[in-house]
């Protein structure tokens, strides 16, 4: 059997090291309200097996009730570290009076005279609810629910199991103390210095995990609209071909401008302008579908990539979204300004380089715009290249 005080020294001792480290990490990272959540739990956590290694040579009521305290809370603000980092948006609403609820439910037993098993019995409890809150937050099914997500979940969900054992071994046994050794002590304290380096480290890792895809939204996407900008479309766009020209399957492009939109921004002020083209981003991206890629090249110009579509098909899309904002009136100047827009449609040729499409698709959106705005256009097809003339068009 191991030695159990040893071993809370050794948890005291090292939770407080990750709280220094997540502080200077936290200091030297962007700002991240969970991080300093979580370094908290782990300072607090901390104290209270400190607390726990001092009580046989500190037999003072104050001390138990103290360190009692602490892991109780430690334990809930590890949670709120998880609620933090996920944004849950009322978690304080149901954490808080959990808590509190639990920190007067085991004072209570104390001051009825509790046995020590039974107060065992119930800390038990309290961390196995913790563990197993934890653990439905980070294998909960979700968008980002990655590798080391399950990884720090399951290892929370172990600790669950082994706690509630440790409850019921007191409940079965009745001689349940916080040093007595056993088997079910031995290994609640070994999952628990588990917990505490793969939680630890795990953490840090969420949160670098967490910037580095915050980083690559920030360079693949407009910071107005939140459409992926002009570098991204062109990358997006030229995988989306070679996967069409392999299927042999038809892509279709689109040139879209905001008609008037030099006007509306020198009448009503640039920020009416930026409400215009994100209020044109939101229309697009609840008439198109999932897979389409659209992205904002430049002022108020965009382009959209429809993947497995003809060029009847790129038309009626075409038209729908053209309708779509017309019907989305935009608040200008204490009225509803009626914004429109002219769209070019091509269909891109096999082997075709997107620059020579986006000029085809350019062209048609001129023609639109000379035509009177407010309109679909399709480009002409593209010109073959024979003995090193231009033939008719493909």
């Amino acid at each position: 059997m191991i030695d159990i005080r040893t071993f809370m020294l050794v948890l005291g001792i090292g939770n407080i090291g990750f709280a220094m480290l997540m502080a200077g990490y936290a200091r030297s990272a962007a700002d991240n309200p969970a991080l300093r959540v979580w370094a908290w739990a782990k300072l607090v956590q901390g104290c209270a097996h400190l607390l726990g290694w001092l009580r046989p040579d500190l037999p003072w009521i104050g001390v138990t009730i103290a360190a009692n305290t602490t892991l109780i809370l430690g334990s809930a603000v590890e949670v709120a570290a998880y609620c933090t980092f996920f944004g849950f948006p009322r978690w304080r609403r149901v954490l808080y009076p959990c808590a509190a609820l639990a920190l007067l439910v085991f004072h209570g037993a104390r001051v009825a005279h509790t046995s020590a098993n039974g107060l065992v019995v119930l800390m038990s409890l309290v961390i196995a609810s913790c563990s197993g809150a934890m653990a439905f937050i980070l294998l909960r099914a979700g968008p980002d629910h990655s590798l080391l997500r399950r990884v720090i979940g399951y290892n929370d969900l172990a600790f669950c199991v082994v706690m509630s054992l440790r409850a019921y071994n007191g409940i079965a046994d009745g001689g349940l103390t916080v040093f007595a050794p056993s088997l079910v002590q031995s290994a609640s304290y070994l999952t628990g210095y588990l917990l505490m380096i793969v939680n630890g480290f795990g953490f840090l890792l969420l949160c670098k995990e967490k910037d580095d895809q915050q980083l690559a939204r920030l360079a693949t996407t407009d910071s107005l609209t939140g459409l992926v900008n002009r570098r991204a479309f062109f990358d997006r766009t030229d995988s989306a071909r070679l996967l069409a020209t392999r299927l042999r399957s038809p892509i279709a492009l689109m040139m879209i401008d905001i008609d008037h939109f030099k006007r509306l921004n020198d009448h009503y002020g640039h920020a009416t302008g930026d409400e215009a083209l994100c209020l044109f981003a939101d229309t697009a991206r609840q008439a198109l579908r999932d897979h389409d890629i659209m992205g904002r090249l430049g002022g108020e110009e965009f382009a959209l990539v429809l993947p497995c579509t003809d060029l009847e098909g790129a038309l009626q899309a075409a038209e729908r979204l053209r309708h779509a904002v017309a019907a989305a009136p935009l608040p200008a100047g204490g009225h509803q300004y009626g914004m429109t827009i002219s769209i070019g449609v091509v269909v891109i040729d096999p082997n075709e380089h997107i620059n020579s499409a986006l000029a085809r698709a350019d062209h048609a959106l001129y023609a639109a715009k000379s035509g009177g705005r407010d309109r679909v256009e399709s480009g002409e097809p593209r010109l073959r290249v024979v003995g090193g003339r231009d033939s008719m068009p493909a």
